[in-house]
């Protein structure tokens, strides 16, 4: 990946480093509280859900090439045995997580993801990245706060431990499938910003409820 790419792409989110969030900060410190980890599980399921649709549309937007092959891998490591959607409802049963609708933020992040999508395949890989390339650190942040602070049983750790160990690759085959479509940086900036600040916003709600 070039230089210019590296840069303009973390300029896009330099104040959007997720694990930055005082909720993520309160989840590390094991400051939340059950419900709101109920909570959290009720909404995230959401964004699970629509992640191998959102990776198959990428995919078929993609002309054959190194692109789509990176995205294929990525889809397929996704709904592989046991798929990760099988993996977070471990975790989401074991704090009680009942169906709800998509709150007003994770409705925000689903559009943004179809925003992204919507605008071309560069701009998709751009948004893609904007949560993968913070995946590996998040999901290692999140399954060790779990373990230390809430008394989380081994399988309610899985999800966060498969996503420590994977979405590095994933970042990584996402760099380098957006540098092979020589993109646009303004599209890149763009697209990053917009799905980094829906995430942001939707850290920003759980902190309201909370409140």
């Amino acid at each position: 990946m070039t230089t210019d790419l590296q840069q303009s792409f973390f300029d896009a989110l330099r104040d959007r480093q997720l694990l930055d969030h005082p909720f993520y900060r309160r989840w590390e410190a094991g400051e939340l509280t059950r419900d709101e980890l109920t909570r959290y599980a009720e909404q995230y399921r959401h964004f699970e859900t629509m992640m191998p649709e959102f990776l198959t549309r990428l995919r078929d937007q993609l002309e054959p090439g190194e692109a789509r092959d990176l995205v294929e891998a990525n889809l397929r490591d996704e709904v592989s045995p046991p798929s990760h959607l099988e993996l977070f409802e471990l975790f989401a049963a074991s704090f009680d997580a009942t169906d709800a609708a998509p709150s007003p933020a994770m409705q925000g992040i689903i559009d943004a993801y179809d925003g992204v999508a919507r605008r071309g395949t560069v701009s998709a890989l751009a948004g893609l990245l904007a949560y993968e390339s913070q995946g590996a650190s998040v999901a290692d942040s999140k399954g060790a706060g779990l373990a230390k602070h809430y008394e989380a049983p081994l399988e309610a750790l899985l999800f966060w431990d498969e996503h420590g160990s994977i979405e590095g690759n994933h970042a990584e085959w996402t760099f380098d499938a957006l540098n092979s479509l020589s993109p646009d940086l303004d599209d890149v900036r763009s697209a990053a910003r917009l799905v980094g600040d829906a995430w942001w916003a939707f850290l920003d709600e759980r902190e309201l409820q909370a409140a």
